[in-house]
């Protein structure tokens, strides 16, 4: 385990400057993944449970406390977001979970290119890219998780990524918690998988490989290669719960938030718009990619790999591996030129 002090930091794509991350609860998570994992694992096990996460989610997030609408503001610029960009008035803000839930202006904060077959982010995050191909150089074997244990097992659909790509994007609590859709296409796949609550902290993915793959997620699997979509390939979406994490609502809607729908298998679904909410917490959203069918942004691949970085996933890897903060709607990838 690395110490708690040991900083960890990333690239912030919109200045290209080198940013240190104020991690929440790091002391913390520190004692949970490492004396209490080995010396109590069945207080380990408990603490990251459904019930347990939701016990602390509400004490955060929910339990009453003294507030006055002037520090609305204030507590905004504490953690780092910008009231302006909401659809709400400051006013509405007078609890953690009306901010963490908030909804923004995306059409007008967040404007997404034109380019039909690039890929976006689906969260305001910090993301890493990598590969399931070993002649990669973003390979990294299944430290993060393996495609059969993330899917679920007896998925269908696994066999298509073999030797693809991915890309995981980490939000922290301050970040807007709507997931958008990637890519446009249709849905050929929806369910849920079961699992705990585990952090997101960099510090308890190194801990426990293949963390992801023992949190609760939602599974959505998107063909782009139908009309109107993004032609690249077979799309697999992967919103993953964490320590704090009540619930992930679907909530898709084609025009802002309004008459948001569940998702249904066979619905087609449109990049840049709303697909779900995260509440409350730290949490994940991984994308899948067929092999070949993409290309990511160049800026993300120069970084990932950059030594100068303090990166807590480096250090614990013992190769660079450096996260890049995003924008939601922001492009990701393209499709592969055809050979």
């Amino acid at each position: 385990m690395l110490p708690v002090n040991f900083p960890h930091q990333y690239i912030d794509r919109a200045t290209s400057r080198v940013e240190t991350e104020k991690l929440f609860g790091d002391r913390s998570v520190t004692f949970l993944y490492s004396s209490l994992r080995e010396n109590v694992p069945l207080l380990f096990a408990a603490l990251t449970s459904k019930r347990m996460s939701s016990l602390l989610g509400y004490f955060h997030y929910d339990f009453p406390r003294k507030r006055r609408s002037s520090n609305n503001a204030s507590f905004f610029g504490k953690i780092g977001a910008d009231w302006r960009e909401c659809v709400a008035p400051l006013s509405y803000y007078d609890s953690q979970r009306k901010v963490f839930e908030r909804q923004i202006r995306y059409w007008q904060t967040r404007p997404m290119e034109n380019e039909e077959n690039s890929v976006v982010s689906p969260a305001d995050s910090r993301v890493l890219i990598g590969s399931f191909t070993p002649d990669s150089a973003l390979f990294i074997k299944n430290k993060f998780f393996a495609i059969t244990e993330l899917l679920g097992l007896g998925c269908p659909w696994y066999s298509r990524f073999i030797n693809g790509d991915y890309a995981v994007f980490r939000l922290t609590p301050d970040k807007y918690h709507y997931n958008h859709f990637p890519v446009s296409g249709k849905v050929v796949d929806y369910y849920t998988v079961d699992g705990k609550y585990h952090s997101c902290n960099p510090a308890a993915q190194i801990v426990m490989a293949s963390l992801y793959t023992k949190n609760r997620r939602v599974v959505t699997i998107i063909d782009t290669d139908v009309e109107g979509g993004s032609g690249v390939g077979l799309v697999a979406m992967v919103e993953v719960v964490a320590l704090m994490i009540g619930d992930i609502v679907q909530c898709y809607s084609t025009k802002e938030y309004k008459n948001p729908t569940e998702l249904e298998v066979g619905m087609q679904v449109r990049r840049g718009c709303p697909k779900s909410l995260f509440r409350p917490g730290s949490s994940t959203d991984v994308l899948i990619f067929e092999k070949g069918r993409v290309c990511f942004a160049e800026d993300l691949v120069r970084n990932s790999t950059r030594s100068d970085v303090s990166s807590r996933f480096s250090a614990g890897l013992n190769r660079p591996l450096v996260e890049t903060d995003v924008q939601v709607r922001s492009p990701i990838a393209r499709a592969a030129l055809k050979v």
